[in-house]
């Protein structure tokens, strides 16, 4: 007797994308990034921002690795094109 067993698929491992709090990159450049990359509205994007800003980070989103890893490519590089330090990192969930 010949029993078939379904392959069993593994969801995907999930990475949260964050954003570090500086001294130095623009309350309003933080909102556009989260507008722009994650999109956010404005009040959320801007909700985002604070809890960054008086935690000293804060949580874009929570996405796939290669998703995740890209996200954080194009922050940073954005930052770096606008000459500003921010920090974008990716933690597994």
């Amino acid at each position: 007797m010949i029993t078939k067993t379904k392959p069993q698929t593994k969801r995907p491992n999930l990475y949260r994308v964050l954003l570090l709090n500086d001294d130095y990159t623009p309350m309003e450049f933080v909102v556009h990034v989260l507008e722009r990359f994650f999109n956010k509205d404005r009040e959320a994007a801007t909700r985002i921002m604070l809890h960054v800003h008086h935690h000293g980070i804060g949580e874009c989103g929570i996405f796939t690795y290669e998703v995740a890893e890209t996200k954080v490519t194009q922050v940073m590089d954005f930052a770096r094109k606008h000459q500003h330090p921010l920090q974008c990192v990716m933690e597994k969930k």
